[in-house]
């Protein structure tokens, strides 16, 4: 989700805190280490402002100045993008600030209030297990709700909150920027007081495995602590959670940023309603698919607790970012492409769009309902039919079947799904010429594809391409985890 939020199982094998001293001196990186982070820390958010501004509603999409890179010039770049009247400093807005805070205390307050399932997490180096409580659907729908009767009642399209959003986006991201930043840093810096081996520990705090490298930049990234928690004060009151834990990492990962990339995608179909008087059947395939995605995660909220992000993985940037802002504003991009540029697909392009998206739904959820059936029972009758073989460590590894076929299938569906995320917007690109009436003095934008046609496909399709380098990658962890799990059972595995 993706993908997110598209995650990896796991178990945990080892106390992260017993960590020796010559393995601290000797980590093991991911990312190329410390250097390989510190880009990513300063690259990924520079490049979710600049697909931002250089795919917009201002000039076009991409904005035309980058064609003719011999004459562009910042003053020129500055004109044809919605970059602030003052600068960097217009990227900092008090009321978006507090807009935003406002509707992740919203979101808090949901999960406090509304009845939730109890939940116990995976058991933890030292014997526990975490509670959780589990509410994120019904605290969806309710917030689902309350926007669409102000959608009814206040305007339609014209509803303010569509409207704000719409207007400030650049405002929106820089507000969610520092959210995500300063939570990571909270949780960093909170880390260093976790309770060692030995000591009183009665909130079953500790390392993650990955996220005590003892550099600064690496671990800040990473993540030091494994699941991060507070207990709100007893003092505050029950209705606003007094007494009540939040698990920051659970949170952060299954609210506001998943649920908000469902609000932008809502809001930019307003805008194209607004824009164009019209709601094409491409911003509502694209919409319907990611809204199906998102409702369904959080509808089986509990399925987190054995994914590799909450066994395995800190919470650091990697995740404050990657959930509360790669995923809404990199994943909405399509829709926001739409709300300026709208597509009809017709019966035709509606029809493949769908073969698309049922094709790699269908390798994805069969495979991964016959891993979990199997799991389950492997005399249930419908997987019975599968062969198998044994491991030393006692567990079976499928053999036949989709598992036969390739060792992560599942995750070949969900890059084919992906695909349907990004084919609506077509041959993408387009340019915006505005003719000002020489006696009202208005503006009467006019959108044109010209020789913009099939620019835009950098930044429409740039989510096949990452999500494909992220399934590659995750495919690697997982063989790797693998590896150590089962040893030369795994490469016998891996032969047949």
């Amino acid at each position: 989700m993706s993908d997110i939020k598209h995650r990896r199982k796991s178990s945990r094998t080892s106390h992260p805190s017993a960590v020796t001293s010559s393995k601290r001196h000797q980590p093991e990186y991911e990312f190329c280490g410390p250097i390989g982070t510190l880009v990513l820390i300063t690259f990924l958010p520079t490049l979710i402002y600049a697909l931002l501004f250089l795919c917009n509603d201002v000039s076009g999409c991409p904005a035309p100045g980058l064609l003719s890179p011999s004459t562009l010039s910042w003053s020129k770049l500055q004109r044809q993008i919605p970059w602030p009247e003052n600068g960097l400093a217009g990227l900092f807005d008090l009321k978006a600030i507090a807009l935003t805070s406002a509707y992740y205390f919203f979101s808090l307050l949901l999960h406090f209030l509304l009845p939730g399932e109890e939940h116990e997490g995976m058991l933890l180096a030292c014997n526990a297990r975490h509670t959780y409580k589990f509410n994120a659907f019904s605290s969806a729908i309710v917030t689902l709700g309350l926007l669409a009767l102000g959608t009814i009642f206040y305007g339609g399209a014209s509803f303010p909150i569509w409207m704000y959003i719409y207007g400030h986006l650049p405002q929106i991201l820089t507000a969610n920027m520092l959210i995500c930043t300063t939570t990571a840093l909270f949780c960093y810096l909170r880390s260093f007081n976790i309770p060692g081996p030995g000591q009183i520990n009665p909130e079953h705090r500790e390392l993650a495995p990955g996220g005590c490298t003892g550099n600064m930049i690496y671990d800040f990234f990473i993540g030091r602590e494994l699941n991060p928690r507070i207990t709100i004060p007893t003092w505050v009151p029950h209705v606003l959670g007094g007494g009540q834990v939040i698990d920051i990492k659970v949170y952060n990962e299954m609210r506001p940023g998943l649920l908000g990339w469902l609000i932008l995608d809502l809001t930019f179909i307003a805008a194209q309603y607004r824009n164009a008087g019209t709601i094409t059947d491409s911003i509502v395939l694209i919409t319907l698919f990611q809204g199906i995605y998102i409702i369904d995660a959080l509808y089986m909220e509990p399925a987190i607790l054995s994914t590799m992000d909450i066994v395995m993985d800190g919470f650091g940037f990697m995740l404050s970012f990657g959930d509360l802002v790669w995923v809404p504003f990199l994943y909405s991009l399509q829709a926001r492409y739409l709300s300026v540029h709208p597509v009809h697909l017709g019966l035709t392009g509606t029809l493949g769009v769908l073969s698309v998206q049922a094709l790699g739904y269908w390798v994805f959820r069969s495979s991964n309902n016959e891993k979990s059936r199997f799991r389950k029972d492997p005399n249930d009758p419908r997987i019975a039919h599968l062969t198998s073989m044994e491991t030393k460590s006692g567990s079976r590894l499928i053999t036949s079947g989709w598992w036969g076929t390739a060792r992560h299938i599942n995750y070949l569906g969900d890059w084919i799904m992906s695909f349907s995320y990004c084919l609506p917007t077509g041959l993408a690109g387009y340019k915006i010429v505005h003719h000002i009436n020489p006696v009202t003095g208005t503006d009467h934008p006019e959108v044109t594809q010209d020789s913009m046609r099939g620019w835009g496909m950098l930044f429409t399709y740039l989510y096949i391409v990452y999500f494909g380098v992220l399934l590659v990658h995750r495919e690697m962890r997982d063989e790797e985890k693998c590896r150590k799990k089962y040893g030369a059972d795994w490469d016998r595995y891996c032969e047949k």
